[in-house]
């Protein structure tokens, strides 16, 4: 795979990222582990996580943690030939600082972070959503600034800001000369491509990376669902519906043109989606969750042709 430099970095990624969302259930800690070897032996050397993940098991608020500690173990010896992100910003406990990324929050989840992951930095630490008690951002990016002064962390980024959101943040970094993100983290794919129209010209302009979720609009775009049809029993949609939702025949009309446009191309609808979607500006690198190796296999296959 060819890997891509993030911008104003000297950190270079694999495009295909993995994403640990399911660690823990319905990926049970061995088989993780062991998704997680393959990976990095595979070329994937970029692996997402967050404080809050826990697989299908966890409820609002829920403490987390789960799939960093499984990532704790996995890299072990593994830790200098990975780019590792986490995050902090959803809720996960009943403290003040549990929740949101205040300055607070970011010195007691980031120590919290470091010891689950056995690491004494982080590559990429994502503010995982606008703050919800509206701290100021100066504040917020200025306790960021002290993490990477101390070496705990080496950049930081954002995911799920708008447009609007994130341009506020940069501008408040160049006014307070304080470190600007490095990349973004936005929910995308070839169905739900609102960012086109301002986050990734954004980025492109400003020169920072994006790393999208949900490229394949939860599963829509890997060719197992089709109109009419029940989803799959080993499915996201079959095994998490209150995640998923329902699908409209709006999204069944974009993805038949979708897999008219791949067979034009002599391409599966899974090929086309990921080719058509690393082009993209400022696009660096696709986050992926996936349950088994033969999954994150065909991912790999894909970009080694």
């Amino acid at each position: 795979m060819t890997n891509k430099k993030i911008p104003n970095t000297n950190i270079e990624v694999s495009p295909v990222c993995l994403g640990t969302m399911t660690f823990g259930t319905p990926v049970a800690e061995p088989e993780a582990i062991k998704l997680t070897h393959w990976a990095v032996e595979h070329g994937i050397n970029f692996i997402d996580t967050a404080n809050m993940y826990e697989g299908y098991a966890r409820t609002a608020g829920s403490s987390g943690g789960v799939a960093e500690e499984i990532l704790g173990k996995a890299l072990s010896e593994r830790r200098n030939k990975v780019v590792l992100a986490t995050k902090l910003g959803n809720k996960v406990g009943t403290a003040p600082e549990d929740d949101g990324t205040s300055p607070a929050a970011i010195r007691k989840h980031l120590d919290v972070s470091l010891k689950r992951l056995n690491t004494d930095y982080i590559d990429i630490y994502y503010l995982h959503k606008p703050d919800v008690n509206n701290t100021p951002l100066e504040e917020i990016i200025g306790e960021l600034a002290q993490a990477i002064k101390s070496g705990k962390i080496r950049y930081y980024g954002v995911s799920n800001y708008s447009a609007e959101q994130f341009s506020e943040l940069l501008q408040v970094a160049d006014k307070n000369n304080l470190p600007r993100p490095v990349i973004h983290q936005p929910q995308y794919s070839l169905l739900n491509t609102d960012i086109e129209n301002d986050l990734l010209p954004l980025c492109a302009k400003e020169d920072i990376a994006v790393a999208p979720y949900r490229i394949l609009q939860n599963g829509l775009l890997t060719g197992k669902y089709h109109r009419g049809e029940e989803a799959p029993a080993d499915s996201r949609k079959a095994e998490m519906e209150s995640w998923i939702g329902e699908f409209s025949d709006e999204i069944f009309d974009k993805l038949e043109q979708l897999e008219a446009d791949a067979k034009e191309k002599g391409r599966t609808i899974l090929q086309h989606t990921l080719l058509e979607t690393i082009e993209k500006p400022a696009i660096v690198s696709l986050v992926m969750g996936v349950k088994r190796i033969d999954q994150l296999k065909d991912l790999v296959d894909i970009f080694n042709q």
